[in-house]
């Protein structure tokens, strides 16, 4: 096998291909950030809309506003984590790629569902969704054990092993 097949990607050791998992933690983290600020702009531009779909339903369309940024998240990640790309454009930025045990590339409900569990893991451990990748092989996340799927560089994918 002259390059990796995604369908080989869960028999990979992380001992022996090392390449496809070094600097991913520190990569996840700075890529969180590019993220949150992204769903930040996207809930402000869906803010103003809510604004003035509230205008014309009489108030009703306000109570849009309690589940906004949530709504936003959710979506941002189905489109991009669940798209062709398999990565955030923070993730992109970094050069990482989320793949599931066999290789493939998650569908949006998979996507949907590791958002999900991220941010419930988020807010029930907080200080323990990084650590629990300390102790995992291939540096997964809680989450990311849950829905079966690995964080992985993207230009190691290619590399001839």
């Amino acid at each position: 096998m002259s390059t990796m097949e995604p369908d080989a990607l869960s028999a990979r050791d992380p001992l022996k291909y090392m390449a496809l998992f070094e600097g991913v933690r520190t990569k996840r983290i700075l890529a969180f950030f590019i993220d949150v600020m992204a769903i930040l702009f996207f809930t402000f531009l869906a803010g103003i809309a809510v604004f003035f779909l509230g205008i014309f339903t009489l108030g009703i369309g306000w109570l849009a506003y309690a589940f906004l940024w949530q709504g936003v998240a959710i979506l941002y990640s189905a489109f991009t984590l669940g798209g062709p790309s398999s990565a955030t454009p923070g993730m992109r930025a970094f050069g990482l790629q989320l793949r599931l045990d066999d290789g493939s590339r998650p569908t949006p409900l998979v996507a949907i569902a590791h958002v999900v569990l991220f941010w419930i893991s988020m807010g029930m451990i907080t200080p323990l969704v990084l650590a629990v990748s300390l102790f995992s092989d291939k540096k997964r996340l809680l989450h990311d054990i849950i829905v079966g799927g690995v964080v992985v560089n993207t230009a190691a994918l290619a590399r001839p092993y």
